[in-house]
Order: structure tokens, then sequence, then C-alpha cells
């Protein structure tokens, strides 16, 4: 289990948090084996295909997880076994034929076009280097579509002014390029010229305490400061710097922006994974549809 976990860490670059997920599900499994078996000594390695459906139904009936979560763990083990498959270590792969349950995908949820107005109302007006901050998080998070990791990981040689794009390295240090218009290269300047010396710590998003000192932003903070600018004007339960995501994706589909475009510019691997917005904006159609054609009502 340690060799695999090293490898989807240094040669892969998964990120600590799918590291430590990869390691808890198989530790599960494993706990699973040495609990059915009453064996102490069972590796996951030595599961068969009947042990991985056992193990699915045991975790869907008895402990009551949602088909996402079990697919999640099931991915875990598929990754495993080809690896021990690849090194040698099985002769087989047992998970190859198991199919996980099937999730219906929820449709993404997206801040409207009114309530992005109303956040980003008062960005000319800040003037102190906590609110020309925040609004510039706001903002460039709704202009490039960028996540919330990707925008922790930006430094300032990846803010080109002059080519007016942003490099973002996204999944596994993938890198791509999102343009930037004026009116966020103008925030940008507004920003640097107000933010403290960040040097010490090199990104470009940073934190200022009360004593001075300068850090990188953190996940946290981050999540906080949209959830309370956007709580502030959206109805929506969800106010994250993935619905920010959402919303930069459902408005250039709807002003006209190619599938293939929004795919390069969120970073996705397939058109599979950007297509949900098409549904998205189906589902807008629908329902004004419904709700202004007389014939369209339900009696």
């Amino acid at each position: 289990m340690q060799s695999f976990l090293d490898y989807i860490a240094i040669e892969r670059r998964y990120s600590p948090r799918t590291v430590q997920a990869y390691e808890e599900n198989l530790t599960a499994f494993r706990d699973y084996l040495r609990m059915h078996y009453g064996d102490p000594t069972l590796s996951p390695r030595q599961a068969t295909e009947g042990d991985v459906k056992d193990w699915m139904m045991y975790i869907i009936e008895e402990k009551q997880y949602s088909p996402r979560s079990v697919r999640q763990k099931l991915t875990t083990l598929h990754s495993y076994f080809r690896f021990l498959l690849r090194t040698g270590a099985v002769e087989k792969d047992v998970t190859r034929r198991v199919v996980a349950p099937k999730v219906d995908k929820p449709l993404p949820v997206f801040f409207k076009p009114g309530e992005m107005q109303r956040a980003t109302a008062y960005d000319d007006e800040a003037d102190d280097f906590t609110s020309i901050r925040d609004c510039l998080i706001i903002q460039m998070l709704y202009q490039t579509g960028m996540r919330r990791a990707e925008m922790l990981g930006l430094t300032d040689a990846d803010i080109d002014l002059t080519g007016a794009r942003i490099r973002i390295f996204g999944k596994r240090r993938k890198e791509r390029f999102v343009p930037i218009g004026d009116k966020l290269i103008t925030q940008i300047r507004k920003y640097q010229a107000a933010r403290p010396d960040n040097s010490s710590c090199g990104t470009f998003f940073v934190l200022q305490n009360r004593k001075g000192e300068v850090h990188p932003m953190n996940r946290t903070h981050l999540y906080n400061i949209v959830r309370t600018r956007m709580g502030e004007v959206s109805t929506l339960k969800k106010h994250s710097p993935h619905v920010l995501r959402h919303t930069f994706a459902t408005a250039m589909l709807d002003n006209g922006a190619d599938i293939r475009t929004i795919k390069d510019l969120l970073g996705h691997a397939s058109i599979a994974a950007t297509q949900i917005y098409t549904h998205t904006t189906f589902e807008q159609v629908r329902r004004s549809y419904e709700a202004a054609h007389p014939r369209a009502k339900h009696n």
C-alpha cells in the first residue's frame, strides 16, 4: 500500500488531500477484509473480485454510503490494482469487471448576472488593502473560472499584464493560459500597489496579521471571503469559489462561447466534464418556456 501511495504522490503528483483520501479508502477496505475473514494479516492485494463486490454492498447497506462515495472508493481500488498489476505484484486486476453504482449528476448552481453586478458594484470605491484584495478575488474567480487551489498557487510571475493573460497550473500541474480584460488588469495593478511586501511568501494573494506580518492566503480564508461577499447578494445556499467557477462557465456559454473554448479555459481534461453546463442552460430555457407559453403549462 505504501508503495502505491508513494507512486501517486511522487510520480502522479496527486495532491496531499487526494493521497490521504486514497489511503483512507484502502485502509477501510483492508480492515473490512480482516474483519470479514477474521485474519489480521490480510492485505488488500489478496482480495478477490467477490471481496470487492461484497465490500461495496457492505458500505452501501451497512454504512449507508451514497453512490457517489462508493464510486470514489472503487476508483481508489481500480488505481491500486492497476498499479499492482503493472508492478507484477498480482496476476490480474480483480476490480476490472466491477461496476460502480450510477450517480445522478446534480446540475451546477451559479450566481445570476444581477447578483454578480451587486457583488462588484462598489469595487472601485475600495481603498484599503483588505478591501482591494477581496474585491479582486471575486472578480478574478468570476472572470477566469479558476479553481480555489489554482488561485492560491498563483505567483506574480503568473500574472502577465502586458500580454493580458494569467498562467494557471491546474490539476497535476497542467498549464493553461486565460485572457483577462482591461478592468481586471486595473484591479490587479491597484492590488499590487496596496499589497505589503510578499517576497517572504512568494504567493500573489497574501494575508497580513495585526502585527504586520505577511503570510500566504490559505483555503479557509479564501473560502470565507467568497462566502461573506456573495452571501450578501445571493439567495443560494452555497456561496463558494466553485460556484463562481460555474458562474464563469455559464456566462460564457450563454453569451455564445464555443463549448471547446470553455473546456480549455476551465482546464477540463475532456469535453464530457464541460457539457454539464449545456444542460444547465437548457434547464433555464425550459423553465422560461414553461412559465411563458400558455400551452406548456401542466394542468
